[in-house]
Formats: C-alpha cells, structure tokens, sequence
C-alpha cells in the first residue's frame, strides 16, 4: 500500500469498524514461506505477508489478543481494532514472521501444539511433503477411499495434497499415523525434521515483547474425536508446558481444526475455561461482537495477494458477524 494511501485506508476502516461498534476481526495463519509452494496455494510467502503487515500496520490497530477479547467483552474496543494469530508453532513463525512483526511493530499470539517441537512433524506436513516425493505413475490409495490415483504433475499433486488430507484428517490418531508412515515409505525419501520450533525458539517468541504464546494442545487431536479425559490431558499438559517453557501461563487457547460441533463442543469450552484461560478460538468463519462467546471467538484466514484486496476484505468481513458455536 503506498504512503499516501493509507490515510484514507485507515479513514475507510475506522468508519467501518468505529469506536463502540464491538466488532473484533482475527486474523489467522499457521506458516509463512520464503517463497510460494505450487502445493500449497493458500499459505503466504513473505513478500505477501509483508503486504498485508503493511496494510494493517498502516489502517488498523493491532491489539495483543487476550487484551482484545477483553475490550470486546467490556465494550471497549477502539476503532480498526484486529488481532493477528498463528497456529501449530511452526519453526518459520520465528524465522520469517517474527522478523515482520519487528518491522510493523505488531503483536501476535502464537498458539503451539507441544508435542511436535524439537523435531517432530505434523500429519498434515508429512502428506504434504511425501506427495512431494512421490515418483510419478499410479498410487493405490483405496484404504482411504481414493481408489487408485495418479501423479503426473504438479497439478495432480496439489489436487492430491488437497484429497489426502480430507481423507486421513478424522482418522483414528493411530490408523492415521500408520497410514502415513506407510505413505511416506512409499516415497522412498526422509522427510524434513525442522518444520517445527523448538525449545529455544518459542522462548524467544515469548521473550520478543511482540508474541503472546497460546495454547493449541500437545498432539493436536480433533476433541471432539477423543475421551473426555485425554481432552483434559491434552489441554491442561499443553498449558504446563508452554508455561514451563515461557514463564508464563498461557491466556488464549486454539481448537484443533477448529470447527464447532464437528471438532470440538461446548464441553471443551469449559475445559479450557477450566484450565484457566481467558478466551479461545476457533475457525469459525466471522467477525467477533460482543455476542460471541469469549472461549469460541472466530477468526478467519487471508488469502488475498494484495495490500488493496486484503484491506477489501477485511472492509467485507464486518459484515460476517454470526459465526457458528459449538452448543
């Protein structure tokens, strides 16, 4: 966004989204890239998160999010108020967006899933990187209900990344696990082990006086999917950790997936309240009021290439103001 446009961005912005109105956008990411992945389209690259750091730097007020679900609650929230959240603890949230955030002096809550630090490796990544490993020709995926599929080009391959991940995401955590060590052996490659941050990078995340770390859980299982007791384990052994970890009891907790009712229900909510959070979210799509429940805030994700799309779109989400809860 040039210079002399951002006068009237923020004009723009604080007109629709005024003092008093209680209208709280939440913005949500998991990684930012050096460069753009034909596999994964919807994942920035640095040069388009700088472009939407600008635009916010520029038309917005960028509040801690725990502060912010605060004033949204207490109806205290001040014009073009929005909050930038990371998932999963990914090792580029420091490496790449830290550095962002330094630059536009913006705050950030990073929500991390503990038990994949130091080494460890998402299923959703070791999808994406064993089909990128994948020799060409055809594959028999029919255990998960994809028959036999072929792979011939990087469309094929992204087409195929989007189909797996559906297909494995609500299997049972072990069935899941062995079908992708399974699937990775196919690959006949080792897989990156340096995805994620370790120990020494969240802390200074933490330390940077710019991210607040949340909590997202220690292996990252759908709630919904699991016992009530392992539910509390995960979110209360996630919570001691990073706590452990950063000196400081986190605030704001993540739902895996995110969906209500689907990956999560209201009984999680109270676990998390529970457990001592002040607020949490989740992935459904919409703009936070005063209405919303502070333990089931919504947030939704952009995917715009542009400074002018970005800020359009933010423009357009004051309008999505009745996401779903979990009930």
């Amino acid at each position: 966004m040039v210079a002399i446009a951002r006068p009237i961005a923020r004009w723009f912005v604080q007109a629709r989204y005024p003092t008093g109105t209680n209208l709280l956008p939440i913005l949500m990411y998991h990684r930012v890239l050096k460069e753009p992945d034909p596999l994964q389209p919807d994942v920035p690259d640095i040069r388009q998160m700088a472009e939407q750091f600008r635009a916010l730097a520029g038309a917005f007020k960028v509040l801690r999010l725990h502060e912010a679900a605060e004033m949204l609650r207490d109806g205290r929230l001040p014009a073009g108020a929005a909050c930038i959240t990371f998932d999963d603890g990914y090792r580029d949230n420091h490496d790449l967006a830290l550095p962002l955030l330094r630059e536009f002096r913006l705050p950030a809550t990073v929500f991390v899933t503990t038990g994949f630090l130091n080494g460890g490796c998402m299923f959703n990544d070791t999808v994406v990187e064993t089909v990128r490993r994948l020799p060409p020709g055809a594959i028999d995926l029919s255990e998960v209900g994809l028959g036999t599929r072929m792979i011939t080009d990087i469309a094929s391959r992204r087409a195929l990344v989007s189909d797996l991940t559906r297909a494995v995401k609500y299997l049972d955590p072990q069935h899941r696990h062995d079908f992708c060590a399974e699937l990775c052996r196919k690959a006949g490659a080792k897989l990156p082990n340096d995805l994620m941050m370790d120990d020494h990078q969240v802390r200074a995340l933490s330390d940077s006086g710019l991210v607040d770390i949340g909590g997202h859980t220690v292996t990252h299982p759908i709630l919904a999917k699991v016992d009530p007791e392992q539910a509390r384990r995960e979110i209360a052994d996630n919570r001691d950790r990073i706590t452990e970890l950063t000196g400081h009891q986190p605030l704001c907790f993540a739902y895996p997936n995110g969906k209500p009712d689907l990956d999560y229900a209201a009984v999680h909510a109270r676990m998390v309240q529970e457990a001592g959070y002040s607020s949490a979210v989740s992935t459904a799509v919409g703009v936070a009021t005063d209405q919303a429940d502070p333990y089931q805030l919504p947030r939704f994700m952009p995917r715009e290439r542009s400074a002018a799309q970005f800020v359009a779109r933010m423009m357009r989400m004051a309008t999505h103001r009745h996401p779903q809860f979990a009930r």
